[in-house]
């Protein structure tokens, strides 16, 4: 904070707009910044703020500098925090071209990643491709393959298409994933992940994918993974199943279509045991078997091998497993289930569901206040004129508007 003797820090929701204090800002300066409760009272509902000693006593501040010092104290701390950087001293950083995504009518496709857009179903089936080539023999040999490296490429892509969905296709409710490509060669690359794990540009890849994976843990869509023969559910790319609400795999094969292909396999690796944290902190292994920690412990015990679909129900790892005679018409069915009930409790339940045990900051600010406070509360869909709760007994269903945050 610049020491002027006028500039302050301040948080005016409260007394000046009077909207709900339950918002981000708010939930920082207790959780993140550790201001103490009763400062934090005087601090949201004071509209002119605090200055100088206080700011930083309180902690709403790290330090207040003089004007004139003020640049080159930035400058200082800027230094210090990137001397503390992984990436060695004159290392080639890696230039993110622009991403070769290809949108033909309902259709967007990337290089290792396509979307097939039903507006009828106001749904979107998302399909993660493997890798086409080999993992890269050593750490020279994946940064030199750069933007091309396929975590890091699939990771952008899948990042892209996320927040193109999210902020333009509104109204596509559901999101449905699935993966195909080789399980092996899906290994190779987690293993390589976990083996370079201190390499500098692996770890910013890591980081990258569990960030884009928290993206897709608060986004408002129902999300359903598919698991189909050819499927390639393992290690990093079995966390995209466990994100999702639901997981439909098939026991077995399509006998009208190919009745000679391999059965689909899930495979649990190290990397699901916590390599990709969810905002509450847990694996989205133990968030799923919250409370249930003999299940986790025997799921776990199953690391490596390969998981058919009676072996993933039996484990836990997946909603249902269905032969071909009942697999397409259960989804189905499901499927325009979804899509009949109101986005908002949708969007609520699912926030609920997906963030279990501990609260952190994170899942208190992009779990709950995001979802309620930024969507839910403004909506008509409950209490509006034509919502589910004025016409409650009434015979007669709420009327919708069917877009999501």
């Amino acid at each position: 904070l610049v020491d002027d003797g006028s500039s302050t820090v301040s948080l005016p929701e409260v007394a000046l707009l009077g909207v709900l204090p339950g918002t981000g800002g708010l939930t920082r300066v207790v959780d993140k910044r550790h201001v103490r409760k009763d400062r934090a009272d005087l601090f949201a509902t004071r509209a002119e703020g605090y200055r100088g000693s206080t700011a930083v006593e309180w902690g709403l501040v790290d330090a207040t500098v003089p004007r004139g010092a003020f640049d080159a104290e930035v400058l200082r701390r800027a230094t210090d925090a990137a001397a503390g950087s992984h990436r060695p001293t004159g290392a080639e950083g890696v230039h993110l071209t622009p991403l070769a995504r290809e949108v033909d009518g309902d259709t967007i496709t990337y290089p290792h990643l396509s979307a097939r857009i039903d507006r009828a179903g106001r749904r979107v089936d998302v399909t993660v491709h493997g890798p086409a080539a080999a993992a890269p023999a050593d750490a020279a040999a994946v940064l030199a393959q750069g933007v091309d490296y396929w975590p890091l490429a699939l990771t952008r892509a899948l990042d892209d298409l996320v927040l193109h969905l999210r902020t333009n296709e509104v109204d596509l409710g559901t999101w449905v994933l699935r993966t195909a490509g080789d399980v092996d060669a899906v290994l190779a690359y987690d293993a390589q992940l976990a083996e370079l794990a201190d390499d500098w540009f692996v770890a910013e890849v890591r980081h990258y994918y569990k960030r884009t994976l928290k993206r897709l843990d608060v986004t408002s869509r129902s999300l359903f993974a598919v698991i189909e023969p050819g499927s390639c559910f393992a290690g990093l790319l079995l966390e995209l199943a466990l994100a999702c609400d639901r997981q439909y795999v098939l026991d077995g094969v399509y006998e009208d279509v190919d009745p000679d292909a391999d059965p689909a396999v899930l495979v649990m690796t190290a990397s699901n045991a916590g390599a990709f944290p969810m905002g509450n902190g847990l694996s989205r292994l133990a968030s799923r078997f919250w409370g249930h920690d003999d299940d986790l412990a025997a799921a776990l015990a199953r690391t490596g091998e390969r998981l058919d679909a009676a072996a993933a129900d039996q484990v836990g790892l997946v909603t249902l497993a269905l032969d071909d005679l009942d697999f397409e018409d259960e989804l189905r069915i499901a499927l325009e289930e979804r899509a009949s009930l109101s986005p908002d409790s949708l969007t609520g339940m699912e926030a609920n569901h997906r963030f279990v045990g501990p609260e952190t900051l994170e899942t208190k600010v992009f779990g709950r206040l995001t979802a309620w406070q930024n969507w839910i509360f403004l909506r008509p869909n409950a209490s509006g004129p034509d919502g589910a709760l004025r016409r409650y007994g009434s015979g007669r269903r709420g009327d919708y508007d069917l877009k999501r945050v």
